[in-house]
């Protein structure tokens, strides 16, 4: 595979063929999706929560929910192995794990009329689980908000332009939401919104030669702390005033940025320049210090299978399906097509020659040690126009590899500065989308558990609980965003998030178990469980030992561990009490069945 067109036209075979005689067969035959029965959408229709939505308008949401930072970044981060176990796993991984489980968790949401996967949990397996799942989702959480932070303060650190753009967006986004509270037009607001931040972009360039551009050359440490500032203000507000809109204005970032990318590979089909494994997939590696497996999977994670699917597939979407079948484009679907985001951000930073992709996603004495000699990013960092060594994360190595792939074309080099910084623009808009829905969620959870001892803080519309939430949500994740680099943070968001997607499968089987056609269907999700389970408790095991309680480690922190430990703790409980379910479930299908060859 010398060119990136080899990757996309295999990609889009191999994933097409999956979901006309996979995903098919496991929606139709493995979940018997009846479109007689009436969807919870029908049922308790209300036109606020509960709406039937035609299927690809749903798709279309359900797309936007889920493709967030995880695709773009993890493949980046993985990409220190070569090109070829990425996209060996990102296949394997989305068609047999993580399609199964966003498709599976839709069903059993909807299958509940639609309630969220511990509520689920509690129907299914027992009050103990269903405990265990909601902690366990506010855990997942709170490191999600830290590992996606994470990779916004690279992005913008010592980035006076990037900073400025992405900082405007919050002024123009409540401007946006307090014109549409008053009743204004939409339409004309919305190209005045995207034009003023195209504007910010073009204009970052001279604010950067200011007095402003001195202030906003921010250290890793300040925009550590500004974020879960800006967090707080949008979990406790009023969800029209900032969050909405910014979620909205992102949308139109992600199109503009996903669009240009498979343009950019498929017409101008660059080389792919790593080899197909490196000399790092016993470990050691400068951006990743541990072994190809189990980081592969822990770090691509939401680009093959990701247990924050399970958030949206038992949140908004199952309220919004309009027909059993529908699940097949909407979860299914949307999965796939996570994985060709994936696929397209592994070619951007495999396009790089290996020594530039290693002097931007290493800190400068781990790439110093070793000896290579960088090939183009001289030459890009002065196209670019900023100091790019040293800058960890994926972010800037995907907005660097994306402008070096658009550089071959001849009069483009004038404007990769400017491309470069609205890729930069778009992650960071992006993840703090995710970053200020996340904090709310969080603060949902809070307030629930928190209810149980003071019923008034159940109360979401409550200020003062909502205040208090949201402080203890940012207060959370800000700790963990600053008590840690992006190997042990990123690794710690990829443990808990494939926990919670063998929390999702865990669900599953019992769900197939309990209205599946046939037992031996309960493999399509006890397969992907079995591999995704064991990954995770080693890796979990792995960072403790070798980092998180190693006092020779930069990652050392007794948070981090007592963190891994209390969520793989829970993810036990939770199996044990699936497992005590499954034997249930099984002798009473053994025991209906000799009962029906009797009768």
């Amino acid at each position: 595979m010398d060119h990136a067109i080899t990757f996309v036209i295999a990609t889009l075979c191999i994933l097409a063929i999956c979901y006309r005689l996979y995903g098919v067969f496991f929606v139709r035959k493995v979940l018997r999706a009846d479109d007689s029965l009436v969807t919870p959408s029908h049922q308790l229709q209300d036109g606020k929560n509960y709406v039937p939505t035609k299927k690809w308008v749903n798709f279309g949401q359900h797309f936007a929910a889920i493709a967030a930072a995880g695709p773009l970044v993890g493949p980046v981060l993985a990409a220190q192995f070569g090109y070829l176990p990425g996209f060996l796993w990102l296949l394997i991984g989305c068609v047999i794990g993580g399609a199964v489980h966003d498709t599976v968790v839709l069903f059993a949401s909807m299958k509940h009329s639609g309630k969220s996967l511990s509520e689920v949990a509690k129907a299914e397996l027992g009050p103990v689980a269903g405990w265990c799942t909601g902690l366990a989702m506010l855990f997942i959480i709170t490191i999600t908000m830290a590992g996606l932070s994470m990779v916004v303060v690279h992005a913008l650190e010592r980035n006076p332009w990037g900073a400025f753009a992405v900082f405007m967006t919050i002024p123009i986004a409540m401007v946006l939401g307090i014109y549409e509270r008053l009743g204004g037009n939409m339409k004309y607001a919305t190209y005045v919104g995207i034009a003023a931040i195209m504007a910010c972009v073009v204009g970052g360039p001279y604010i950067q030669n200011t007095m402003l551009g001195d202030w906003l050359t921010l250290h890793a440490e300040t925009v550590s702390v500004l974020l879960p500032v800006y967090a707080f203000f949008a979990s406790a507000l009023p969800v029209w005033m900032l969050l909405t809109p910014r979620g909205y204005l992102s949308s139109f970032m992600k199109i503009g940025v996903f669009g240009a990318l498979v343009v950019g590979v498929v017409f101008i089909n660059p080389a792919i320049q790593f080899p197909a494994v490196t000399q790092f997939i016993h470990g050691g590696g400068p951006v990743l210090g541990g072994p190809v497996w189990p980081f592969i999977s822990i770090t691509i994670a939401c680009g093959a299978i990701s247990g924050f699917h399970a958030f949206i597939g038992s949140g908004t979407t199952p309220k919004l399906v309009d027909k059993w079948s529908d699940i097949l484009p909407v979860a299914f679907g949307a999965m796939l097509a996570e994985c060709v985001v994936g696929v397209m951000a592994l070619i951007a930073a495999t396009a790089l020659h290996p020594a530039d992709y290693f002097a931007i996603n290493s800190a400068p004495a781990a790439f110093k040690a070793l000896g290579m000699t960088v090939v183009d990013l001289p030459q890009l960092s002065q196209e670019i126009g900023i100091d790019l060594y040293g800058r960890t994360g994926g972010a800037v190595t995907l907005a660097v590899g994306m402008s070096y792939i658009f550089t071959k074309i001849s009069w483009f080099s004038s404007l990769a500065s400017y491309f470069f910084q609205f890729v930069v623009m778009f992650e960071a808009v992006f993840i703090l989308t995710a970053i200020d829905s996340g904090t709310r969620v969080s603060r949902y959870l809070i307030q629930d558990f928190a209810g149980d001892l003071y019923p008034k803080l159940k109360q979401l519309d409550w200020m003062p609980g909502a205040i208090g939430a949201s402080f203890v949500a940012c207060l959370l994740w800000g700790y963990l965003l600053n008590s840690g680099d992006i190997n042990s943070v990123w690794t710690l968001f990829g443990v808990s998030n494939q926990l919670m997607a063998s929390v999702g499968l865990i669900i599953g089987a019992t769900i197939i178990l309990r209205v599946g056609q046939k037992r031996r269907y309960v493999w399509t999700c006890l397969i992907p469980l079995a591999y995704l389970y064991v990954t995770v408790n080693y890796a979990g095991y792995w960072m403790i030992s070798h980092v998180y309680l190693n006092h020779a480690a930069k990652g050392y922190s007794l948070f981090n561990a007592s963190l891994s430990i209390i969520m793989l703790a829970l993810g036990f409980a939770i199996l044990v009490s699936a497992l005590k379910k499954w034997k249930e479930l099984l002798g009473l299908r053994a025991g209906n069945q000799l009962a029906s060859a009797a009768a």
